[in-house]
């Protein structure tokens, strides 16, 4: 990536066609196991509530949403007029699917339902069906189907079923595979699958379900065409996945983690426990817009908490995050890789008032991170622009700029290309966080416990207008980035302008940077 940022990356393929978006990232490097505990998905994890003497007036709670270990119980009988899916006879959810009008109820029997022996067997809904699931009915792919419900029908809803044991190819789903619009999974468990437990469309609804131990992704919220609208993501466990540990597999292809948005014009994601996987736990990767990510618990993840990249206009608020990045990044600096590995990462993405939405800018405030390997870092790659080979998101230029081909010489040198062209870390306002660091907890005596704004130098391509330090001193003195209002506990250092800057509070909140005014440093904090 340059100079050791992450770059995303993103690939779908509906059905037999393997659509390859090559966008790249950083490899995670082999890992040690965590310091204390296994995946919470086993029962490992610390307790939910263990950090209950953290809270201050106005922070956030740490009551997780527990699904997956107490899943709600569907129907015990079947509901007038539905039709009543017998779990004996191998494919009767499919056939009789098949055989019904749209808008049909079905209702799954107790036990174990299953498709025919066929790879591409599977339910093709029909728009406004309903599949409602009684206490113990499970859908199982037998390690042989690839999709459990596919089709282009809208407004699907599945509760109360657990889906199992599909083995969908790398970057497909296994739920609403061809990423149809207005589906709802509600009381869901998801677990156990390849790719990715779920697809998303526009206006999908996903609430109160368990995504558990997939073997790529919770959910991949690509949709073909990038028309993706209002997803709602809301109560939801999502924990243990990418069991598949793809960036091992295919190093540099940030393919991995909880759950990976693409191109999504405005999200809610809120009230979710995001924990124990293998990777970041919530990516939001290419031109995703208008997103809230508040109330919920992000912890135990091996890399970020949460990474916003090359996109706009997001509010981070009232969030707990803990314990996060501790694998990769003590795996980074084990490699002698100075470069400050965030939990919450901020990444040529910000806020651009052009651009509708229900904020700006990208604002972080009221959240607890306690005891991550690092804090928030701002971060631009001076080389990743469009039409730019460092421009992993192949064929993708700006929301600013429609047609890619524009930004090339000699237009791109001045205004309005200079700016539009470039995907930019600007207008982001953290403020009213707490930052608790213990070394003693993380297990860490170098590289951690930073916080950071700055860029690479440019050096490339030959016609690029970007060389030099104008990135860097861009992002760190001119995009309206700001530090204010916060509390600080433990050793805290700072890094501005390029990653050898290394700087305590004092010089940090001073003259150029003037960060971190009317911020609280307690004892041994920032130096």
């Amino acid at each position: 990536m340059g100079i050791r940022g992450r770059y995303g990356a993103w690939a779908v393929a509906p059905l037999a066609v393997v659509l390859l978006v090559a966008t790249g990232c950083t490899s995670t490097p082999d890992a040690p196991a965590k310091a204390a505990g296994g995946r919470a998905g086993s029962g490992a994890s610390a307790s939910p509530d263990a950090s209950a003497s953290l809270h201050v007036p106005g922070a956030p709670s740490a009551s997780p949403a527990r699904v997956c270990d107490r899943p709600a119980a569907g129907p015990v009988r079947a509901p007038a007029g539905a039709v009543t899916v017998d779990p004996a006879v191998v494919g009767d959810l499919a056939t009789k699917t098949e055989n019904s009008p749209p808008n049909t109820t079905f209702w799954l029997r107790p036990g174990k339902h299953t498709l025919e022996p066929d790879p591409y067997a599977q339910v093709m809904a029909k728009e406004g069906n309903r599949y409602l699931g009684a206490p113990g009915a499970v859908l199982d792919g037998r390690k042989t189907n690839q999709y459990a419900f596919g089709g282009t029908a809208r407004d699907v809803t599945i509760r109360y079923l657990t889906v199992e044991r599909f083995v969908a190819p790398h970057d497909e789903g296994v739920v609403n595979h061809d990423m149809a619009d207005g589906w709802v999974i509600e009381h869901a468990t998801v677990q156990y699958n390849s790719g990715a437990g779920l697809m998303a469309g526009a206006r999908q609804r996903v609430r109160a379900s368990c995504l558990r131990d997939n073997g790529q992704y919770g959910m991949n919220a690509y949709k073909t065409g990038d028309s993706i609208r209002g997803l709602v993501v809301e109560g939801n466990e999502i924990v243990g996945n990418n069991t598949d540990d793809w960036e091992r597999r295919r190093p540099g292809c940030g393919c991995t983690g909880g759950i990976k948005f693409w191109a999504v014009d405005g999200a809610d994601v809120r009230g979710n426990w995001v924990h124990d996987n293998r990777g970041t736990g919530l990516w939001a990767d290419n031109n995703n817009n208008d997103f809230r990510i508040e109330d919920n618990l992000l912890e135990s993840n091996d890399g970020a908490a949460l990474m916003y990249e090359t996109s706009y206009n997001a509010v981070v608020r009232n969030n707990t995050i803990r314990r996060n990045n501790w694998v990769e990044g003590r795996a980074y600096a084990r490699d002698g890789d100075d470069f400050p590995y965030a939990t919450v990462y901020v990444s040529e993405a910000g806020g651009e008032p052009r651009i509708p939405a229900r904020t700006d800018r990208i604002e972080i405030y009221g959240n607890v991170l306690e005891n991550n390997w690092n804090g928030i870092t701002l971060w631009e790659n001076a080389d990743r622009f469009c039409n730019s080979p460092a421009n992993t998101s192949t064929g993708y230029c700006t929301l600013l700029v429609k047609d890619t081909g524009r930004c090339a010489r000699p237009a791109i040198a001045t205004a309005p290309l200079y700016g539009d062209c470039r995907w930019k870390t600007q207008r982001v306002d953290i403020h009213g966080n707490r930052f608790v660091l213990d070394p003693s907890v993380v297990g860490c005596t170098a590289e951690c416990g930073r916080m950071a704004v700055f860029a690479n130098d440019g050096t490339s391509p030959d016609w690029s207008p970007y060389k030099g330090r104008r990135v860097a001193e861009a992002i760190t003195h001119q995009q309206q980035n700001r530090w204010h209002g916060n509390v600080y506990r433990g050793p805290w250092s700072f890094v501005a302008g390029d990653p050898g800057r290394t700087l305590d509070s004092r010089q940090w909140q001073g003259t150029p940077y003037r960060q971190d005014a009317g911020s609280d440093f307690g004892p041994r904090a920032g130096g």
